[in-house]
């Protein structure tokens, strides 16, 4: 059975695609490709059907990851099929939260930082605003929650497998 996890912040170009390639790459290299599905989206369309933005495709190519993308919205229907929804930051977290239907859906969301042990605050600031060096410290904080986030991933689709 299929894991289905889809990372989500504001349009969908900067910090979710991002959190999508390197969660991506991760579980390749531990050979669960198969076993998970990996997407994302923003909590509002006004990228819609664009690429990211030129600099995440920058900074993930520079450290090995790949940086094709077309953005999109997330759409509530989509919590029936989702295993794990990633909130980027508190603000993404209580849209998704407001958009769930149930209960049940509402505690799939979770924010990827959470998924870090050394981190104090649990918000990946968004870097559009700004120059590259934010786009660098958004990868290392991704990079650095993926770890935990695949743990995770990896005991639920191992317990689903046995």
């Amino acid at each position: 059975m299929t894991y289905r996890v889809c990372f989500v912040c504001t349009g969908n170009i900067c910090r979710s695609p991002m959190a999508e390639s390197v969660f991506r790459t991760r579980a390749k290299e531990a050979g669960l490709d198969g076993l998970i599905e990996i997407d994302s989206a923003g909590t509002d369309g006004w990228h819609e059907g664009e690429g990211a933005d030129p600099r995440t495709v920058a900074v993930l190519e520079e450290n090995g990851y790949a940086g094709d993308h077309t953005a999109r919205q997330f759409q509530q229907s989509w919590f029936a099929r989702l295993d794990l929804v990633i909130a980027l930051d508190s603000g993404h977290l209580k849209a998704l939260r407001r958009l769930a239907a149930n209960e049940k859906d509402a505690a799939k969301v979770r924010l990827l930082r959470s998924y870090d042990p050394a981190a104090d605050d649990l918000d990946v600031p968004d870097p559009y605003y700004g120059g590259m060096d934010g786009f660098e410290e958004c990868l290392e904080m991704v990079e650095a929650a993926s770890s935990g986030l695949l743990a995770a991933v990896r005991e639920h689709v191992e317990g689903q497998a046995a």
